[in-house]
């Protein structure tokens, strides 16, 4: 998400250097250029143009620090700004109440509410240690509640069973009792999908809110529809209090416009993105982090506290010492990195939170993907456990075999040890300067 705006952005600033300061003259075109990325990326024209003003008027005449190009100095007040429209701060979910807090989720169909229920319930259990409990109330989509129960299994909470013979104020209020049984901490209502325009379903979602009387009403937009999610969202806005909004598919080639125009236009604040297919990849909505990422800054902070959340620390502080004595660096050790990179996502989620990603070209960061390190896992995987703790002993033939067990290339297999060898030789670099230590403790031990 934002690549194109990213590179958009990055334009800009390289067209306003060796300027001594911001002026109208030399901004008009920079503007231009920033106006045609933000209707690019389907930002609704409202945001837009109070964003350029805001802009424009901070600028113009700024006189650039000496530490500071005119760009750069651009580039802060667009931040400043962007963080202004999409919200100041992350906004919690509110679940200061008698238990069970309802959550009450909504959207249109396919935007991804009933994967968001589950991500959210396996994220409340992670993150705050509460007991979830979720209920569909999706009588409609075939097959719906059987999709909340297997994904509430991966999430590891408890699911309250119903069928699609009940009403779904009925299950809604069954949920609710089940919850107070079980003493779940927190209900997560999964809702049909529906239009803004369908009458008898909105009516149908008013009375489930009724009877729910949830904490929080949570809004699903799929941030691949662009302008269209925004406008659904102010009508659903119009007809129920939402609370909040989840940002969804954000890990595809959406152009990100949502998520700077539904702050501004429902004045409800983006709650969670959802960034990937796997369970756990839901993330708090931090704007400050999110304009960083779209300026082509990166957002260290977020890829840091995932490191500290998911890396094994315990092999990372046994791969720590064990180079620090000198020992070898074997394939073993560089599976478990591949490992632990594949459990954060694998490397677009890593790389999309890299300061300078926005310069890198698409030829090269399409170079760098998720199926090379599945390939790396399953060559090393398929040798045997010496070949692992000596690689010294891949001789021709044995690659050959290795090959043939992963389902890859003499050539792949060789490219594997290539890098294997690099690294290798950078682990003993590294500990010859006494930094191999700090750098695995930092990195929780991901050593790329």
């Amino acid at each position: 998400m934002f690549n194109k705006l990213t590179e958009r952005l990055s334009e800009v600033t390289r067209q306003l250097r060796g300027q001594a300061r911001i002026t109208e003259t030399n901004i008009q075109g920079s503007l231009r250029e920033v106006r045609v990325a933000l209707l690019e990326a389907d930002v609704a024209l409202p945001v837009v143009k109070e964003l350029l003003e805001k802009v424009r008027q901070r600028a113009v005449g700024q006189e650039v620090l000496q530490s500071l190009t005119p760009g750069q100095t651009l580039v802060k007040i667009v931040q400043n700004e962007l963080i202004s429209v999409m919200g100041e701060a992350n906004e919690q979910l509110s679940l200061h109440t008698t238990p069970p807090a309802v959550v009450l989720v909504a959207g249109l169909q396919g935007a991804g509410k009933t994967t968001s229920v589950a991500k959210l319930a396996h994220f409340l259990r992670e993150r705050h240690k509460k007991k979830v409990m979720t209920v569909s109330c999706d009588i409609y989509r075939p097959a719906a509640i059987e999709q909340l129960q297997m994904l509430s299994v991966q999430a590891g909470v408890e699911f309250m069973p119903s069928t699609n013979k009940d009403r779904p104020d009925t299950i809604a209020r069954d949920g609710i009792r089940q919850a107070r049984i079980s003493a779940a901490d927190v209900l997560l209502v999964d809702t049909a999908g529906r239009l803004h325009v369908d009458e008898e379903m909105m009516s149908e979602i008013r009375q489930l809110h009724s009877t729910c009387k949830p904490v929080e009403t949570l809004f699903v937009i799929d941030s691949m529809t662009g302008q269209d999610a925004v406008n659904t969202a102010k009508a659903f806005n119009d007809t129920l209090p939402l609370t909040g909004i989840i940002l969804t598919k954000t890990d595809g080639d959406a152009r990100g416009g949502a998520a700077l125009s539904a702050r501004y236009i429902t004045g409800k604040p983006i709650k969670f993105i959802g960034a990937g297919e796997k369970i756990e990849a839901l993330e708090p909505f931090h704007p400050d982090r999110i304009a960083s990422r779209i300026l082509g800054m990166g957002d260290v902070v977020s890829l840091v506290e995932e490191v500290q959340q998911k890396a094994d620390h315990e092999k990372a502080a046994k791969l720590a010492r064990k180079i620090k004595k000198g020992k070898i660096f074997d394939l073993n050790d560089l599976h478990d990195q591949l490992q632990q990179m594949l459990g954060m996502g694998g490397l677009s989620a890593l790389m999309d939170k890299l300061p300078g990603m926005g310069q890198v070209s698409e030829a090269a960061k399409s170079q760098m993907n998720d199926r090379q390190l599945k390939h790396m896992v399953a060559i090393i995987s398929a040798m045997t456990p010496k070949e692992r703790r000596i690689p010294a002993l891949l001789n021709g033939s044995r690659r050959k075999r290795i090959a043939r067990g992963s389902g890859t290339t003499a050539q792949q297999v060789n490219q594997v040890m290539k890098q294997y060898k690099q690294m290798s030789k950078m682990m003993k670099k590294m500990n010859k300067g006494g930094g191999m230590a700090k750098l695995m403790r930092g990195l929780g031990g991901t050593p790329f």
